[in-house]
């Protein structure tokens, strides 16, 4: 619901539930991922704005956190259409999606096997991604 409050947004999809290992060195919970589909007319760095907004009211402090470590609540900006960007606090495409089954399975779930300009396509991206234990929920 809180995607779908974001103004000059509107939520086009969303993908299932899957759950996956926790990524990183620090031990701790799976976690519980899923892709939304925005249509957006916000510029990036306002709409990752939004997104921390959200993450905030959820109880994450990010000030407080240490690389890897459990969090409430994790919103990134995977793609922005077609768009390339690349500032101090935010990379589009995410640097690591690629690799990220968790992330990829339900891109495929909401959007087909779309083409990614410099990836390949998801299928392809997927297929190729690091096995990780990734179970569908919803």
């Amino acid at each position: 619901d809180a995607l779908g409050n974001i103004s000059q947004t509107s939520l086009r999809a969303s993908s299932s539930l899957y759950r996956s290992e926790a990524v990183g060195d620090i031990p701790q919970d799976d976690y519980t991922n899923a892709v939304a589909l925005l249509d957006c007319s916000l510029e990036p760095t306002a709409l990752l704005l939004e997104l921390q907004a959200i993450e905030h009211a959820y109880y994450r402090r990010r000030e407080q956190e240490e690389r890897w470590a459990p969090r409430t609540l994790d919103l990134d900006i995977i793609l922005f259409g077609d768009r390339s960007f690349n500032d101090s606090h935010l990379i589009i495409p995410h640097p690591q999606f690629a690799q990220r089954l968790f992330v990829l399975e339900p891109m495929l779930e909401i959007g087909g096997d779309r083409f990614i300009p410099g990836y390949g396509s998801l299928r392809y991206l997927i297929d190729n991604a690091p096995a990780i234990s990734l179970q569908k929920l919803t």
